[in-house]
């Protein structure tokens, strides 16, 4: 092998194992810091607390998120997007767009009660997470959007359809966790939801009743390390790579 080659095939190899440690290290940051919101809640931690439990130096911390709000946005955001990957394929083969969005807003707070503490960090963090581009807008808006376009919905703006569909996903869920509520409280919000959104009152009242197939655990890296039901999460295991 010839010099040049040899040292471009070290060079190709020393960038991927980079990447690899960096990747590693970011995720630990974010294992760790589901732990601190566990303990302190998102307005009480401070980056001293996300350092101390990632075991990781302050340099290594701005190497990855430039504050804690990036940080926990990182975190909300990756923690969604794990959900969706368990949830989506449960409505895809549904035809209907409007039926796929009202259930796939149903399982997704479902989802919420199986991991009430996934369920209060999300609401807590708010529809930041659900910001242009993220996982969550992609799947709504494709939904909105096909809806719309075959004129099953009686909004002008898709815009509006969304910001009505994600403003009941957040506060429904913060409401079944937070306030004594009826049984079938996401199903009640989405019927009202469909209804707003121009659906006849006994076709909203069908979709949003309509059975759903309970989702597996999820197998995210960063969920598999919570439990159903549970508030704690385990902590990371592993010497944190710098």
């Amino acid at each position: 092998m010839a010099p040049v080659e040899s040292e471009e095939k070290a060079q190709d190899h020393r960038v991927r194992v980079g990447a690899l440690r960096r990747e590693k290290t970011r995720l630990r940051l974010l294992q760790s810091a589901l732990a601190v919101v566990a303990d302190k809640g998102i307005d009480a931690a401070v980056i001293d607390d996300f350092i101390a439990a990632a075991g990781v130096a302050r340099g290594t911390f701005y190497n990855h998120f430039r504050t804690t709000g990036e940080l926990l946005f990182a975190l909300a955001t990756a923690m969604s997007d794990e959900v969706l990957q368990i949830v989506d394929p449960l409505v895809l083969h549904l035809d209907d767009p409007v039926e796929r969005f009202a259930t796939g807003t149903r399982l997704y707070m479902q989802m919420a009660l199986r991991y009430p503490l996934w369920g209060r960090f999300i609401t807590q963090a708010g529809t930041r997470i659900a910001t242009r581009g993220q996982l969550i807008d992609v799947y709504l808006m494709r939904d909105l959007e096909q809806a719309m376009a075959g004129r099953r919905l009686a909004v002008d703006d898709v815009r509006v359809a969304r910001d009505l569909v994600l403003g009941a996903i957040f506060y429904g869920i913060e409401t079944m966790l937070t306030e004594p509520t009826r049984a079938h409280h996401a199903e009640q919000l989405v019927r009202c939801v469909l209804a707003g959104l121009g659906l006849p009152a006994a076709e909203a009242g069908r979709i949003a009743s309509m059975p759903l197939e309970i989702p597996g655990a999820v197998q995210g890296p960063i969920f598999s390390g919570l439990q159903a039901g549970t508030r704690r999460p385990a902590a990371p295991r592993g010497a944190a790579e710098e």
